[in-house]
């Protein structure tokens, strides 16, 4: 892709003692971060023709096949070409591991390599959001912006879903008999069948929606990035590591990267209007301490120094945190033995020829959203199936043996972790730790998950596929052996937030003001995942859209969408 960036000034410093050159822009707009949020927010902001945007990208084109490929995200899970490939600190309750962390480097971000599911979450979750003090953003004051992103293909009520957004959203249409036997047994446990959860109720059992169309994957740069790049003001810069943030006072005026690695090219760009940040829940958090925002403490520490005190910047992580149950099986071949031989020959050719088949479908098949006991008041469970199995410990690389897997995670989890950077280097990973399991609340609703997840697996409809329990097994029976198990193989469902939280400015542990702009300092907004103040019951790309798309009008000026009222 070409950059066709429209720069106010050009000028080149030469240092003789380090010879490095820095290249100077100005611009109206610098986005940092190409990912699901960059991508809306450069759409959205270049449609004004005189605004001059430039998005810096720290990984590559997104060119590589397999990111297209439905089922490529099999190999993008552990590309580092295209994947931060970030590890998590271990745990109070991960038996020790370091748990991987995948995030997306490359134009998309992480929804161009994600499983593509399409789940925006309950009303009561935004609910939440505007009750602790965040104006404007209840569920009727998102609604619109969700409408406003997508083009809804199959049935829903048009109160809640859109029709003619940049963003296709398409439910699986691989009709699987253990897949529709799961959800026989999701029924005959009491919950429904659901045509839409992402419509008036999240609850019931259902085929799930993704971002799929035509049998590729529609990422945030496919969907938002590339039409926009087509208008001739948006400048995009690939292989650019943002190092810092440049400040004049208390206004972000300008950003600081590197092209070719550690030892490349210096450059820096300017912004006329304003810098926003959405470089994700990790890179964020760690961009601002890098650039003497965050702990005077953590800063000092490093040798940074204090540009703004903000001790609330990489602190309150959340995610979902999912043990993933394994049932083997018997009379019917799973995914495991189709990906293999003669049969994956067969899929590729049918994919080439109709776009269908195994290579057009996602990690999970199936999603069901229940309660952990009977005086839940809203789901609070959320349980995914697949015909297929990893091996132990691993995601991303299939088991030989066939089988079956349901995973189950708690909603709104209530432990909370932290980003803080290791070194002073933008080059090194931060230090992520989640904790997962750290609340109480937490262990209990994840025991609650794996029981609910044994007995789906074993009711009767998929009983003719069921050969035994691989993993919890029979054995586990009590509580703690099933919070032991959980312990043992639990892991990440890539859903990270909440590390530079929107809250008022009396809230010390707020990081930015219900306009996304980064209390204290002026000429700099975050936009993305990380600026959710608590966990939302879904995964998150969907919102982290929704919150660029809200953020665009608020940068230009622009009146919000007209809220939608809702009945009750």
């Amino acid at each position: 892709m070409k950059s066709r960036g429209h720069s106010v000034f050009k000028r080149v410093k030469k240092n003789a003692s380090n010879k490095e050159s820095k290249i100077m822009d100005t611009f109206d707009y610098v986005i940092i971060g190409a990912g699901s949020a960059g991508c809306v927010l450069a759409s959205r902001l270049g449609e004004d023709p005189a605004a001059k945007v430039c998005v810096l990208e720290a990984g590559p084109r997104d060119w590589h096949p397999y990111i297209h490929l439905p089922a490529g995200f099999i190999k993008t899970f552990h590309m580092r070409s295209v994947n931060w490939a970030y590890q998590q600190e271990p745990g109070p309750w991960t038996g020790g591991r370091s748990i991987y962390a995948p995030r997306g480097k490359t134009l998309g971000g992480s929804s161009s390599i994600n499983g593509h599911i399409y789940n925006r979450g309950q009303r009561q979750d935004f609910d939440t959001w505007a009750q602790i003090g965040n104006r404007g953003w209840s569920y009727s004051d998102v609604l619109p912006y969700f409408k406003r992103l997508e083009t809804r293909v199959g049935p829903g009520d048009d109160t809640y879903r859109g029709r003619e957004g940049n963003l296709t959203v398409t439910t699986m249409d691989w009709k699987d008999p253990l897949c529709e036997a799961f959800m026989a047994g999701a029924i005959s446990l009491g919950i429904p069948r659901n045509p839409d959860y992402n419509g008036a109720i999240q609850e019931g059992v259902s085929y799930a929606q993704r971002t799929i169309k035509n049998g590729l994957r529609v990422s945030a740069a496919t969907a938002f990035l590339h039409p926009a790049i087509k208008r001739g003001n948006i400048d995009v810069r690939t292989h650019a590591h943002v190092t810092g943030i440049v400040f004049e006072g208390k206004r972000a005026v300008g950003v600081r990267y590197r092209r070719g690695g550690k030892n490349g090219t210096l450059h820096e760009v300017r912004a006329a209007r304003e810098i926003i940040l959405a470089g994700g829940t990790y890179n964020s958090p760690q961009l601002l301490q890098l650039s003497g925002v965050g702990s005077p403490e953590l800063l000092q520490s490093h040798g940074i120094e204090v540009r703004h005190a903000l001790p609330g910047v990489g602190e309150g992580l959340q995610d979902h945190y999912a043990p993933r149950s394994v049932a083997r099986v018997k009379n019917i071949k799973t995914i495991n033995e189709r990906r293999r031989g003669l049969s994956l020959v067969g899929e590729a050719l049918k994919w080439a020829a109709t776009r269908r088949g195994l290579l057009s479908l996602s990690p999970t098949m199936v999603y069901c959203f229940w309660h952990s006991g009977e005086t839940t008041e809203s789901s609070d469970l959320q349980l995914t199936f697949t015909p297929a199995s990893y091996k132990e410990g691993v995601q991303g690389t299939l088991e030989d043996l066939p089988g079956m897997t349901v995973t189950s995670w708690q909603q709104r989890p209530e432990s909370r972790g932290y980003v803080r950077i290791r070194s002073a280097d933008p080059f090194v990973q931060p230090i992520i730790q989640t904790n997962y399991l750290t609340a109480d609340l937490d262990r209990r609703i994840v025991v609650a998950g794996m029981k609910l997840a044994r007995r789906l697996l074993e009711s009767d409809p998929l009983r003719p596929y069921y050969d035994y329990e691989d993993f919890p097994g029979p054995d586990v029976q009590t509580d703690e052996e099933f919070l032991q198990a959980a312990t043992k193989r639990g892991t990440t469902t890539f859903h990270p937030g909440c590390t530079c939280r929107m809250g008022p400015a009396d809230a010390s542990w707020a990081v930015v003001d219900d306009s996304l702009r980064v209390h204290g300092l002026e000429g700099l907004r975050v936009v993305d995942a990380s600026i959710m103040p608590r966990m939302i019951s879904a995964n998150l790309n969907a919102s982290t859209q929704m919150i660029a798309d809200k953020a665009s009008d608020m940068i230009r000026g622009k009146a919000p969408l007209e809220a939608v009222r809702l009945a009750g």
